[in-house]
C-alpha cells in the first residue's frame, strides 16, 4: 500500500476526530448482489459504527418508491448503536443484459438542493454512471470534497460483448470522471500501477475486507454435500460469480472437463446466475447449478467444497476470491486482482500468468486430484484472508476521505483538482 506524503500525514493528525457527514452516491446496493453492492454495504455498516451520519443516493429497486426511505438525519436515535442512514431514492433504468441491475439516471439539480440544505464533509462516489456523474458535478458546483471508487473494469468487459472499439471511449470518460475528484480509491496496489500509467491521478489503495467470521470453514455442511450428489472421497469444485461472459466461464468449463477427465468422482458447483446459464447447462450436463445464494446459504457454499474455480480476467478485485480463502478453499486463478497479490502457488492455491490458459488447466487439474493438499492450502488460504479485516479497511478509507476533505481546505495546492477539463469526444 503506498502511504500519502508525510506532510499530508502531519496535517491529517490535526484534524479533529468528529464524526463525519458523508453522502455516498452508488448505483447498486443490497438487496442487489454484486461485490460492489456488498462490499459498499459492509464498509458502510463500519462507518455507521463510528458514528459517521451517512447519507445514501442510489436508484430505487424493484417497487420501492422515488423518494426519501428512511428517518431523517436530523433524527439521533440509534440502533445497534449505530445512527441510521438516510437514504434517497432516484430514478434509474434497467442495464441493458443485465436484468439485475439499474443504473441512476441524471439527478444535479435535486443533488445540489439537497447538500445546499444539508452540507456533507464529503461525497464519496462509488460508480461512474449517469448518476455518479451528475453527483459530481453537483459536488464540483458546491466545491464540496469529492472521493470516488474505481471498482469495476467496464472498459475491458467491451472486448467480451463485441464493443471492442468501444474501449478507448470507456477509458476516457473513466479517466476524466476520477481525475476531477480529489482520490480515487483502488483496491490493489496492482491496479494503482496501471491507472496511473493511462494518466489517472490521485490513487489511494483501500483493499475489500473480509468478514472472516461469516465466511469460515466451520460452516462445512456433509448434509449439503449429500444433497450436492457428493458421497464419501468425492471431490466439490465451486465456482462463485455472475454467469457472464467476461468472467471467463468458457475457461472454466475447459479446466472442469480436464478435472473430470483425470479425477471422474470430482463435480463442479456453480452459485450464481447470469445469461451464460443456458448454455453452461447444455456444456456442463453432470454440473449442478444452484443459483445465486446469500448469506448463511452462501457460506455454506463455499465451506462445504474442496477447491475454487475462478476464471475471470477482467476484475479489479474479485471479493468472491478473498471469500473463498476465508472459507478455506485453494484457490486456482489467473494472476489478476485480488489473486495476483494473495493467491501463491502451492502455499494456499494455484497463481497463473494471465496469457497462460493451458497454464490455469493445469494447475487446477493437479490440485484437484490431490485432496489432502487441497486441505492443507486451505488452512494457508484462511490465514492470508484474516489480513483483509473489515476494522483495518475502514480506518484506511477514512483517512483517504479525511485527505480529501483537507485536500479541498487547500485551494492554491488544488488548482488541478478544482479546474474542470472536457469530456473526451472520442
Amino acid at each position: 500500500m503506498l502511504e500519502e506524503p508525510d506532510r499530508v500525514r502531519a496535517e491529517l493528525d490535526t484534524l479533529p476526530e468528529r464524526p463525519l457527514r458523508i453522502a455516498f452516491v452508488t448505483e447498486t446496493y443490497p438487496p442487489e448482489v454484486n461485490g460492489v453492492a456488498m462490499t459498499l454495504a459492509e464498509l458502510v455498516r463500519r462507518l455507521q459504527a463510528r458514528q459517521h451520519q451517512i447519507t445514501l443516493i442510489r436508484p430505487r429497486q424493484g417497487h420501492e418508491r422515488v423518494g426519501q426511505t428512511s428517518p431523517s438525519a436530523n433524527q439521533t436515535s440509534q440502533v445497534n448503536g449505530r445512527l441510521p442512514i438516510e437514504e434517497f431514492l432516484v430514478h434509474g433504468v434497467q442495464i441493458p443484459r443485465y436484468s439485475q441491475l439499474r443504473m441512476g439516471l441524471p439527478a444535479k439539480r435535486f443533488l445540489i438542493q439537497q447538500w445546499t440544505s444539508q452540507r456533507p464533509d464529503v461525497v464519496h462516489i462509488a460508480t461512474e454512471g449517469p448518476l455518479g456523474w451528475s453527483a459530481l458535478q453537483a459536488a464540483r458546483r458546491l466545491t464540496l470534497p469529492v472521493s470516488t471508487d474505481f471498482r469495476t473494469n467496464f472498459h475491458a468487459y467491451s472486448g467480451h460483448y463485441g464493443l471492442r472499439w468501444l474501449y478507448k471511449p470507456i477509458m476516457g470518460y473513466l479517466r476524466t470522471f476520477h481525475n476531477l475528484a480529489h482520490c480515487t480509491t483502488v483496491p490493489t496496489k496492482t491496479l494503482q500501477a496501471q491507472l496511473a500509467a493511462s494518466g489517472f491521478e490521485r490513487l489511494s489503495v483501500v483493499a475489500r475486507g473480509i468478514d472472516a467470521e461469516r465466511f469460515h470453514p466451520r460452516h462445512r455442511c456433509e448434509a449439503l454435500r449429500a444433497q450436492w450428489g457428493l458421497a464419501e472421497g468425492d471431490f466439490a469444485v465451486l465456482y462463485v460469480g455472475r454467469l457472464a461472459a467476461e468472467k471467463n466461464l468458457d475457461g472454466l468449463a475447459v479446466a472442469f472437463e480436464a478435472i473430470e477427465r483425470a479425477n471422474p468422482r470430482a463435480r463442479l458447483i456453480l452459485v450464481g446466475d447470469g445469461p451464460m446459464r443456458a448454455a453452461l447447462e447444455t456444456r456442463l450436463p453432470k454440473a449442478l447449478f444452484c443459483g445465486q445464494q446469500m448469506g448463511h446459504d452462501l457460506a455454506r457454499c463455499y465451506a462445504s467444497a474442496d477447491l475454487f474455480l475462478f476464471p475471470s480476467k477482467t476484475e479489479t478485485f474479485g471479493n468472491v476470491t478473498v471469500e473463498a480463502m476465508a472459507s478455506g478453499l485453494p484457490v486456482v486463478a489467473f494472476a489478476d486482482g485480488a489473486a495476483l497479490e494473495l493467491v501463491r502457488t502451492d502455499e494456499n492455491g494455484a497463481s497463473v500468468d494471465l496469457a497462460d490458459d493451458a497454464g490455469y488447466v493445469s494447475e487446477a487439474t493437479r490440485l484437484a486430484l490431490n485432496a489432502a493438499a487441497c486441505r492443507h492450502m486451505g488452512v494457508s488460504a484462511r490465514a492470508t484472508a484474516l489480513q483483509l479485516d473489515w476494522e483495518t479497511i475502514a480506518n484506511r478509507f477514512e483517512f483517504v476521505i479525511r485527505g480529501a476533505i483537507q485536500s479541498e481546505l487547500e485551494p492554491n495546492q488544488n488548482s488541478q483538482v478544482n479546474a474542470p477539463r472536457p469530456i473526451p469526444l472520442r
